[in-house]
């Protein structure tokens, strides 16, 4: 995962913003995303639909914190695990969308990832 150079202003482990389009961004949302989907009682499974802003910050690893925005797929979760070929709801009626803030910890040389806070509103 490539991190801006810090400014002579930044304090080491300080959080600074990220690219949203970053492929470190992407996985740590949809990591977010599986903890979410994990935890939720919905029959349906959700999925990324935008990443409004992400912070990182190093610490021991990469700590993502990113406020991304989920909507209702329609892949039923005892039926489908990846979410690539899941699209989203088309029945107005089982639309939902969410807004979500995901902090998610990435462990790269001990492949490890751990996501200690989602909320969803």
């Amino acid at each position: 995962t490539r991190v801006p150079p810090p400014d002579s202003t930044m304090k080491p482990g300080s959080p600074i913003p990220v690219n949203i389009n970053s492929p470190g961004v992407r996985k740590a949302a949809r990591f977010g995303v599986y903890r979410y989907n994990n935890s939720s009682n919905d029959l349906f499974l959700f999925k990324d639909s935008q990443i409004n802003k992400a912070m990182v910050q190093i610490v021991r690893g990469l700590k993502y914190m990113l406020h991304v925005e989920i909507k209702r797929t329609v892949c039923e979760k005892r039926e489908h695990s990846s979410l690539d070929s899941c699209h989203f709801q088309r029945k107005k009626n089982l639309q939902q969308m969410l807004r979500c803030y995901f902090e998610v910890w990435i462990t790269p040389w001990l492949q490890k990832v751990h996501v200690p806070v989602v909320h969803c509103h």
